[in-house]
């Protein structure tokens, strides 16, 4: 039996886990009821009795050395562990899910990209705005509708103050702060006091343009917006500009480009008439540029003013307005391989 204590004591002085599991079989073959120094145990009764106290004594230092070490393993087991846990603190326990540009984003980002390479910059204006800035100095006079209660948000501390109608508060800023040339993009989010539906919504965003400067002419405006709606569109898109009114510019225009969809044969996206309408545009009324201080016999500008909802519909066939603003992420996840 001394010859096989012997050995027993060897092997634990050799004994090593690199894991839990490695530790758990190693006391399990030595230390359990039925492991290799407990069957010593019970053939201790065997032993004669001139050797019993001998034999005893190794026995007892096999087992207190085996527990020793088994509890060294487990102290090492234990750090290794809290070394790999303080590493993986820089981890998520679950894959992070990445978000994504929500698709006005997108939209807006295209178009100041656009119009960035021929020249324009950008400017953004406050959303709470005077009445001077949003209507006065682009020529709405007093009885204009968009004045009423019906079409605007006004602070009722404040009848003078009101929620900005159209980014074109922030070119009158620009107008009167700067002197000619002005070339600039004007992108913000803007509000009207319109019922929610799929075709409108009480705020949307705008981007609207202005190119103030000597001898500035209606086919400069022309060339531009081409330019634009082939970046946009796709080169075979075609485009039309339909006469209109509005108070800031004169002469006016709607502009529509030819339907992608159906390539301008007619469709239900276009209503069967080859256009969609994409925007108004126009020459800078000289009555603006004077209201802002600008000499309108020196000076002539364009502008134009787009919905960033309307591109994004025509660009990503969206037909509810309402989808923009609901934060659904089934709607959002589509555009994760948009840039």
């Amino acid at each position: 039996m001394k010859s096989r204590i012997n050995e027993l004591l060897e092997e634990v002085n050799r004994m090593a886990a690199a894991n839990a599991d490695e530790l758990e079989t190693l006391r399990i073959k030595y230390l359990s009821k039925k492991g290799q120094i407990s069957e010593l145990f019970n053939d201790f009764r065997n032993v004669a009795n001139e050797e019993k106290r001998e034999v005893g004594q190794l026995l007892n230092e096999l087992k207190n050395k085996a527990q020793d070490k088994i509890n060294e393993l487990k102290d090492a087991v234990a750090n290794s562990n809290s070394n790999t846990q303080q590493a993986d603190l820089t981890r998520s326990a679950d894959p992070l899910t990445l978000g994504t540009r929500h698709p006005l984003s997108l939209t807006k980002n295209e178009i100041i990209d656009i119009f960035s390479r021929i020249g324009f910059t950008i400017a953004e204006g406050p959303e709470i705005e005077d009445d001077w800035h949003v209507f006065g100095a682009l020529n709405f006079p007093p009885e204009h509708p968009a004045r009423d209660m019906q079409d605007t948000f006004f602070i009722e501390q404040n009848p003078d103050i009101l929620l900005r109608t159209h980014t074109s508060s922030v070119q009158s800023r620009v107008m009167a702060e700067q002197k000619p040339p002005i070339r600039m993009l004007f992108p913000g989010r803007v509000f009207r006091n319109e019922a929610i539906s799929y075709r409108a919504h009480c705020f949307f965003h705008q981007v609207e343009g202005l190119y103030i400067d000597k001898d500035v002419s209606f086919a400069d405006l022309k060339q531009a917006l081409l330019y634009f709606a082939k970046e946009m569109f796709g080169e075979d898109t075609k485009i039309r500009l339909r006469p209109s009114y509005f108070p800031f510019t004169e002469p006016s225009a709607e502009m529509d480009i030819s339907c992608h969809i159906c390539g301008g044969k007619g469709c239900p996206f276009c209503k069967h008439t080859g256009w969609v309408e994409i925007l108004g545009c126009g020459m800078v009324d000289p009555n603006v540029l004077e209201n802002c201080g600008i000499d309108s016999k020196i000076y002539s500008g364009y502008a134009f003013g787009m919905g960033v909802e309307r591109i994004t519909n025509l660009k990503y066939q969206v037909k509810d307005l309402r989808m923009f603003s609901e934060n659904d992420v089934r709607f959002l996840k589509q555009f994760d391989s948009a840039y």
